[in-house]
């Protein structure tokens, strides 16, 4: 009998060996694909790791972080229902685990399917009761759906925990009036004052709780009293200024809207508000500008803790179109709260440019160079200025700072003309190397800048060098421009450098007839042209027209006047070109 019972028992375990042998077998090969995903993952192989995590699912459904992984792949791709579907497989599986709750219920928020994400987030903040952070989530949802008694009943849970306060009797006050219920929703916020009824704050929330829910006489009557214990409350004088907007007395209004921007609690986003609102009735009423701005003077009459008020200002002055000087006043204000302010500077320096006041710029920009060490702009202005004034050195001196703040996000219009006004003082400096490279630096960051193009042609063909090349950017500059008349000058002259007469003869007409007021330079090379081309007499009359001109004007930077003179002298009394 005994080795009856030891047959059937091998028999038995024969026929269980087989599947025992395949669940080790399936779970062996699920964790070496799962393994090998979680390592792609890792390298950055997101297609490798998505494929192998398919096949782990494949392999054994009942394991749960396959699928959590997916559901993120899924998410990736845009497939919402597979993404879904995957957390919820993951979730399902693994009821115990937060992360897997949290990733459900954040899905669901997404998909804005908020009974769902409160249903998972009930059933994790049982489970996981220290989780506080839980019920705030919950009590968001529960407002999204309207099912306002969850929600008091989910802030007073959450009062068990931190203790009754100013955020959530003001939210369960508010839920209670979202009902209906007026009587709970003032006896809340009355429980909070009664509370701290030293503070006046709280007594100011009661008071709106009673204003809210009808009892607007009760409430006038606590806000009164707050102010006659702290003239300058906040939340008091607010409360106030908003029942006579919109109810009261428009002149009563008006001097409780001076006394709230003048007070001293009143934070700037309360005054940015009021102000706002001060100039869209403005507006609205036909646009008369003197209250808004005797409200603005006022303000900026007392110590600023911050350039707000100032820049609002500054930027209603410039709706309203007054004078710059005006508007710089105010502007300097900003810069005397926040000197960092890069706005505000490059405004100052953009009227110092219109009244062509170089100095002022040049002492802007080397402010700035202090505060906005970054910003290439102010490089540029200055750079500039001292161009403008002659300045050569301090000029290139600060456009090469300026090149040391250049990267790729910079704008490339003034790297462009960076580079384009350093080659012109390199060049006036005599170092037409750099000042070449200059130019080609110039023309990688915008290769369609033809004041550069039109430079460096120009100076290429007077040092006689890569004519082929001068040509070609000249001729596109003329394209782009067929009316200027510096433009066609320099293609005439480069045409006359390559020996092409006849053409540059075309040209240089062409130069005269669209330059109103012709130079002396563009005179001489009229009559080198025409002297080349057979019209001796005509170079003649050209050349005398240039002697004229030369001495009614300031020559160019490097080139003597007397000098200028005497080459066309001989010209004209040789009848004949000369070579300098």
């Amino acid at each position: 009998m005994k080795k009856l019972r030891v047959i059937i028992l091998l028999f038995a375990l024969l026929l269980v060996l087989p599947v025992v042998s395949q669940v080790i077998s399936n779970s062996s090969r699920y964790n070496a694909f799962f393994l090998e995903a979680i390592c792609e993952r890792a390298k950055g192989n997101s297609d490798a790791a998505f494929d192998l995590l398919r096949h782990c699912v494949e392999i054994d459904s009942t394991k749960s972080e396959a699928y959590y992984y997916l559901s993120q792949y899924y998410g990736a791709l845009k497939q919402k229902d597979k993404a879904i579907a995957c957390i919820e497989k993951a979730a399902a599986l693994e009821p115990s685990n937060s992360t897997y709750q949290e990733t459900l219920a954040n899905a669901y928020i997404n998909l804005h399917q908020y009974d769902k994400a409160a249903a998972v987030l009930e059933s994790l903040y049982d489970k996981h009761r220290d989780r506080d952070d839980v019920l705030g989530v919950l009590i968001q949802l529960y407002e999204e759906q309207h099912e306002y008694e969850s929600a008091i009943k989910t802030l007073t849970l959450l009062e068990t925990v931190e203790g009754k306060s100013e955020r959530l009797s003001y939210a369960k006050s508010n839920f209670y009036t979202q009902l209906g219920d007026k009587k709970a929703a003032i006896a809340e916020m009355k429980h909070l004052a009664d509370q701290y009824p030293n503070d006046q704050n709280y007594r100011g929330l009661y008071a709106n709780a009673l204003f809210v829910n009808g009892q607007k006489k009760k409430a006038l009557e606590i806000y009164d009293d707050i102010l006659r214990i702290e003239p300058d409350n906040r939340n008091a004088l607010m409360a106030l200024l908003a029942y006579e907007k919109d109810e009261g007395d428009p002149d009563k209004a008006d001097a409780l809207t001076e006394k709230v921007l003048l007070s001293k609690n009143i934070t700037s986003q309360d005054r940015i508000l009021l102000m706002r609102q001060e100039i869209g009735q403005s507006e609205q009423e036909g646009g008369d500008s003197t209250r808004v701005l005797y409200l603005f003077r006022k303000m900026l009459d007392q110590p600023q803790m911050d350039a707000d008020i100032a820049i609002l200002c500054a930027t209603y002055m410039n709706l309203k179109q007054m004078p710059n000087d005006t508007i710089s006043g105010v502007l300097e204000q900003v810069l005397r709260v926040a000197p960092d302010n890069a706005a505000a500077r490059l405004q100052l320096v953009s009227y110092a440019w219109q009244a062509n006041d170089m100095n002022r710029i040049i002492s802007l920009c080397q402010d700035a160079r202090q505060y906005n060490p970054d910003e290439m702009a102010f490089y540029y202005y200055q750079g500039i200025a001292y161009y403008r004034e002659g300045q050569l050195d301090q000029a290139l001196n600060a456009f090469h700072n300026g090149i040391g703040v250049i990267t790729q996000q910079s704008d490339p219009d003034i790297v462009s003309d960076f580079y384009a006004v350093m080659g012109d003082i390199l060049h006036q400096k005599g170092n037409d190397k750099e000042a070449f490279a200059a130019y080609d630096s110039c023309l990688v960051w915008k290769d369609d800048n033809y004041g550069c193009l039109n430079n460096y042609a120009y100076y290429l063909s007077e040092k006689g060098i890569q004519l082929d090349k001068a040509e070609q950017m000249s001729y596109r500059v003329i394209k782009a421009e067929p009316k200027n008349a510096t433009y066609l000058d320099t293609y005439a002259w480069i045409l006359f450098k390559q020996g092409r007469y006849t053409e540059a003869k075309i040209y240089i007409d062409q130069t005269l007839q669209c330059d109103s007021d012709t130079s002396a330079v563009l005179l001489e090379h009229a009559g080198d042209i025409y002297y080349f081309a057979g019209e001796k007499e005509r170079a003649v009359d050209f050349w005398q027209q240039a002697l004229a001109r030369a001495a009614e004007v300031v020559p160019e930077p490097g080139q003597p006047v007397e000098d200028r003179q005497q080459i066309l002298t001989r010209k004209i009394k040789l009848k004949k070109y000369q070579k300098e």
